[in-house]
């Protein structure tokens, strides 16, 4: 039982685990593991387990292995109610707790089986891939060996844990000693790179798209010193980019693997060696230590050379499971008949040429194609389907409408979308044999101009209020003009839409976030919403300044929280890797997406009363006065806002300081933060007293704010706690007010994301989108309820909301894709940044 803990305390002191916040040995490691192994139970039992690429999903992980569990590995942020109700776990290992179903097994469990994988994560079937042990081991071992592992060795987790590939990394580095970066952060995410070169990371594993995302982030002019590596498997890769990348690693000094696998391998079953990438990249290479390949002849193939490819190993899988009897049983399988018709040349190098069955691989995934006909024909929609150039290609007949059999495509499948090209027919094509014609369904695809969309690019259009056919597959949120008010109103969707929000999904291409996209079947768990802390911050912020401003109680300090994430979100969005026009651009939009309606309900106020003066117009009364006006200091907030934005508009717009941003973000910010903290200490003995706490002095909550959006390290992140409780004590000489606002910012230092009920997730997410309007309109609605608080609270909320409502689809009109500004200003011209609602 404890073999496997001992074998990780065998590797001593030897780094194990690094993440952004922790980094353990082997030895703690191995404590963490052998402590977890008691909670998952004594008794063998099946144990489903939601994995993320962390620490807690590692630790659980390999204590199921000690403990001798089968274990199951499923993604996190999907809905697994489908395989729960198929094979009934006996534990199920989620959200951060072991939830026991049962203290005993009700299944019969093979003494060999060791883990459940997916064939195909594809059209909702059950099937499973059974393996023991020994396949674990014997596949880890060959791939540790011509792969030289080494424990220097520092391996970044580019690939999901419940994916056989990505599994085969942790497994084969784990056996060597060497060490495993651990992240769920995308490629295209500059603080991936970041983590891996503080990391000294030395390799990094990909399917197909993971390199085309290289490609377009310029992976060829990365500095990365330490690499040793890059492995590629997950289906084919097109010859060209094979001989790209090949002529890279040459001119860099690291090494490109091709290789060739199957879950039903464990992983791996042949690999190219880097020297021969660049004179063969259509080959698959030769078979992995400890297993071989053989052509089993073909009918109607004539050449000898060519045959179904057929594997033998020690990996090779025990068998199938298509329900929890499966379970019982014992290796099945000698030989894996891959279905792949394969050419063995002269030098023993083997080249895949085609398929046996009709089974294709996109975006790393299996998809039977026989099957995704039944499952599709099950729902009511007759197809063909087929593969054409990287794409599903689906034929429906009776008239289906094209956009709903791409998106029952994508339901079944687990595919983008925008890998699914689907036409709608009178009828399908048939061969004069009667079979079907599947030549001609790929023909009518491609005259079609394939133009459907998904339910995730509708959901981009309807916030953006944009075309969906005009809206890029490659293009990220903030390419698509996202802006302060839209990115509150699209993460609670998105959330809705994927299940679990990625803390970088704004970075992201839509084409990958599609690539996660699943449909919400059966009831969904109560408390399984995921809430950006920023957004959360904003909805209880708003409501606090309410409901303190209309006397219904005194909680002051929510417009200092409010300054902090602004500049939270001021580091993430605006200072981001595009030129520096591009931030200039975007900073002068925000600035206007914020002052302009400001002004707008400043004149209207100015129309009906006397509470606002020119002054206010001008957002500068606190800088230009009256001073002694009872609603002098009302939109401080916005006042500040607005200048501090301005003045760093200049400020990056100077070429040099925008260069030394990019190469140190985190010493700018702190430098910033250290204006604002001379502010703050009135170093130059301005004398304002309480005054400061609601002018350009307060700029130091912002520059907190920036610091710790850039903050990377568990050290950075202390360090600005540190500060900023230092910083606050005794600043409002109020214990409560400045609890108040440290609890929020170390919020939003440390816990980027919340979990909490969908409902709650719904009204916080409107309460924020609604904020700037609210704070604009609070002042004159409590007003009117002048011995009813809570009414005047409700109704400023209410108004606030509604005047969002209204404005949003205002905008929506006018920027419909017929109109120049939706074509011009609302595409191209806003940043998605949550800074204006106050």
């Amino acid at each position: 039982m404890h073999r496997l803990v001992d074998l990780l305390r065998g590797h001593g002191e030897n780094v194990a685990v690094l993440t952004e916040t922790h980094r353990l040995t082997y030895a703690q490691l191995a404590d963490r593991v052998a402590a977890a192994v008691p909670g998952i139970g004594d008794t063998r039992r099946l144990v489903l387990l939601e994995t993320r690429n962390d620490m807690w999903t590692l630790v659980h992980y390999l204590a199921a292995l000690t403990g001798e569990h089968v274990v199951l590995p499923v993604p996190a942020g999907r809905d697994h109610a489908t395989m729960v109700q198929a094979y009934d776990p006996d534990v199920v290992v989620a959200d951060g707790a072991v939830h026991h179903r049962r203290r005993a097994s009700r299944h019969r469990l093979h003494p060999d089986l060791a883990l459940l994988l997916s064939t195909s994560g594809s059209t909702g079937s059950p099937k499973l891939v059974r393996l023991s042990h020994t396949n674990l081991i014997s596949n880890a071992t060959a791939i540790a060996e011509y792969l030289n592992i080494r424990e220097s060795d520092r391996a970044a987790t580019t690939l999901p844990m419940s994916y056989c590939y990505g599994l085969s990394v942790v497994h084969s580095h784990l056996l060597r000693g060497a060490a495993l970066i651990l992240t769920d952060r995308s490629v295209m995410d500059e603080q991936f790179w970041d983590l891996f070169r503080r990391c000294r990371g030395t390799s990094f594993a990909g399917v197909p798209y993971t390199f085309e995302l290289l490609e377009r982030i310029g992976f060829d002019t990365m500095d990365l010193p330490t690499l040793r590596y890059v492995t590629q498997a997950g289906g084919r890769m097109a010859p060209e980019r094979v001989t790209r990348f090949a002529e890279l690693a040459q001119r860099r000094g690291w090494e490109l693997f091709v290789m060739y696998g199957a879950t039903e391998a464990t992983a791996r079953m042949a690999y190219l060696p880097p020297d021969l990438a660049l004179s063969r990249p259509t080959a698959i290479g030769r078979p992995i230590p400890g297993g071989s390949l053989t052509l089993e002849p073909l009918e109607d193939w004539a050449d000898d050379d060519v045959g179904q490819l057929v594997y033998r190993g020690d990996n090779v899988m025990m068998g199938y499971a298509r329900g929890p009897d499966d379970l019982s049983l014992g290796k099945t399988v000698d030989t894996l008949h891959t279905g792949d018709i394969a050419r063995r040349a002269p030098d023993g190098l083997y080249e895949v040429i085609g398929r046996t069955s009709r089974f294709v691989k996109i975006y790393g995934l299996r998809i039977d194609l026989q099957q995704l006909e039944s499952s599709l024909r099950a729902g009511g929609i007759t197809t063909f389907c087929t593969s054409d150039d990287g794409h599903l290609v689906v034929a429906a007949a009776r008239r289906h409408d094209a956009s709903a059999v791409q998106r029952a495509v994508t339901e079944a499948t687990g595919v983008p979308a925008c890998s699914v090209r689907a036409v709608a027919v009178d009828e399908l094509p048939l061969l004069p044999s009667g079979k079907p014609d599947y030549p001609t369904v790929r023909r009518l695809a491609r005259g079609a101009g394939h133009s459907t969309v998904t339910d995730l690019r509708e959901l981009f259009a309807g916030v953006l209020q944009k075309d969906p056919a005009g809206i890029d597959p490659e293009a990220t949120f903030v390419d698509l003009g996202g802006n302060s008010l839209s990115y509150v109103a699209m993460s609670v969707r998105l959330e809705r839409m994927l299940g679990h929000l990625p803390t970088d999904w704004h970075q992201r291409p839509l084409r990958e976030l599609e690539t996660m996209a699943r449909p919400v079947t059966g009831r969904r768990r109560w408390w399984a919403s995921t809430l950006e802390t920023s957004v959360a911050l904003r909805a209880i912020a708003i409501v606090l300044i309410v409901g303190s401003h209309a006397g219904l109680f005194e909680l002051w300090g929510g417009a200092h929280v409010l300054l902090g994430v602004a500049g939270y979100n001021f580091g993430r969005f605006c200072m981001t890797s595009v030129p520096r026009t591009e931030r200039v651009r975007h900073l002068r939009s925000t600035i206007a997406w914020i002052a302009v309606p400001s002004v707008a309900w400043v004149a209207v106020v100015m129309l009906l009363d006397d509470d606002y003066t020119w002054t206010n117009l001008l957002l500068a009364n606190k800088i230009l006065g009256p001073h002694d006006s009872m609603t002098a200091g009302r939109l401080w907030f916005v006042e500040v806002l607005v200048w501090t934005l301005v003045a760093l508009l200049l400020l990056f717009w100077l070429p040099g300081l925008d260069r030394l941003e990019r190469q140190r973000p985190f010493a700018v910010a702190v430098a910033f933060l250290v204006v604002g903290l001379a502010l703050r200490y009135d170093v130059l003995g301005l004398g304002l007293g309480r005054e400061a706490w609601f002018t350009m002095l307060a700029f130091w909550f912002f520059a907190i704010g920036w610091a710790a959006a850039k903050a990377s390290t568990t050290l950075q992140r202390a360090a600005v706690t540190a500060v900023l409780a230092v910083a606050l004590h005794g600043y409002f000489g109020s214990t409560l007010r400045e609890a108040m606002v440290l609890g929020g910012l170390v919020l939003l230092i440390w816990l980027p994301t919340l979990r909490c009920p969908v409902g709650l997730t719904t009204v916080a997410g409107v309460l924020a989108e609604a904020s700037l309007y609210t704070y604009l309109v609070h002042y004159q609605v409590y007003e009117l309820f002048p011995r009813h608080p809570m009414l005047g609270v409700i109704a400023s909320l209410a108004v606030g909301v509604l005047l969002t409502y209204l404005l949003t689809l205002l905008r929506s009109r006018f920027s419909s894709p017929k109109g120049t500004f939706g074509r011009q200003s609302a595409s191209r011209s806003r940043q998605n940044v949550d800074l204006g609602a106050g």
